[in-house]
């Protein structure tokens, strides 16, 4: 049986994924591996803090059989793709395809966070993701195992660049017309201004996508609370305010309910359900080219 493990950062995710599960993937494997300190480790003292922490967790997963792993906390997902190398199978931070698919569909991007430790990977993995985008090219073919490697061209080579963007919910999906990997509408030099009451940074050129970083303040405390309504529907009245976007990316998987309560009338792109599909792909491309027990890579010292 194909097996994905799964880093988590919080257990409300053990549910929302082995539910995407059913729906999108039966037969897959799921182990969840949650450890809430990694996630406040890295919002005191950065990610790389915790680099060495998230390897040996993904070390213990691979020994135990995973066939890919999905990292499901934004803040932590560079240094858990990092990682790749050394385990010997592939890793995907759940953004990841969620970053690709905001590319395709427009060049002004609001991220939207309820952690500000979230706003900057998600913003770097985006022009990330719009730098790697060149024309495509054919699928290669042959019996070799997909690449290890979990940068934003190996992702795009196991997902397939002209997929279907899967819709979030109340959206309906918007296929990517054949041959067309860049924005799905044409550069814009307009700098649309932040709303007056959330924090923002942006950055283009000429070439990258406008990006706006929009924190939801007041959301966070209702999810420490426990109150996921109450979390929801402020991450959705700070999306409604937006204006001049063509598109709102979620960076956190736990902000995926909201897309179904915003009215904005664009896009709204949450993580979890194009994240699953895309690390179930590469867990069954990977898996089917595994012959024998596997063991991560002891680094050279």
């Amino acid at each position: 049986m194909t097996t994905l493990a799964l880093l988590h950062t919080s257990p409300v995710h053990v549910p929302v994924f082995d539910a995407l599960r059913d729906e999108d993937a039966p037969g897959l494997e799921l182990r969840h591996l949650v450890d809430e300190q990694l996630l406040s480790r890295a919002r005191e003292l950065g990610p790389d803090a915790v680099a060495e922490a998230v390897r040996a967790v993904l070390t213990d997963a691979v020994a135990q059989g995973a066939d890919a792993v999905l990292c499901t906390c934004s803040t932590i997902g560079a240094v858990a793709e990092a990682a790749a190398a050394s385990l010997g199978v592939p890793v995907l931070r759940v953004d990841r395809p969620m970053a690709s698919a905001a590319v395709a569909l427009g060049h002004r991007i609001a991220v939207v966070a309820a952690l500000a430790s979230t706003l900057e990977p998600t913003a770097a993995l985006i022009r990330e993701e719009s730098d790697a985008r060149t024309p495509a090219t054919a699928p290669e073919h042959g019996d070799q195992p997909p690449a290890l490697a979990t940068g934003p061209g190996a992702q795009r080579r196991a997902r397939g660049a002209d997929a279907d963007i899967p819709a979030p919910p109340g959206h309906a999906a918007i296929p990517a017309p054949p041959g067309h990997v860049g924005p799905a509408h044409p550069p814009s030099s307009e700098h649309a201004p932040a709303p007056a009451h959330a924090p923002a940074a942006v950055r283009a050129t000429a070439s990258s996508p406008v990006l706006r970083l929009v924190l939801a303040d007041r959301a966070w405390q209702h999810f420490e609370a426990g109150d996921p309504r109450a979390y929801h529907d402020e991450i959705a009245r700070t999306v409604d305010a937006l204006c001049d976007v063509d598109v709102v990316v979620l960076a956190q998987a736990s902000m995926a309910p909201a897309a179904a309560l915003t009215t904005l009338g664009v896009p709204v792109l949450a993580s979890p359900r194009l994240g699953l599909r895309a690390a179930a792909d590469l867990a069954r491309s990977y898996g089917a080219h595994r012959t024998g027990p596997r063991q991560a890579q002891v680094p050279k010292a």
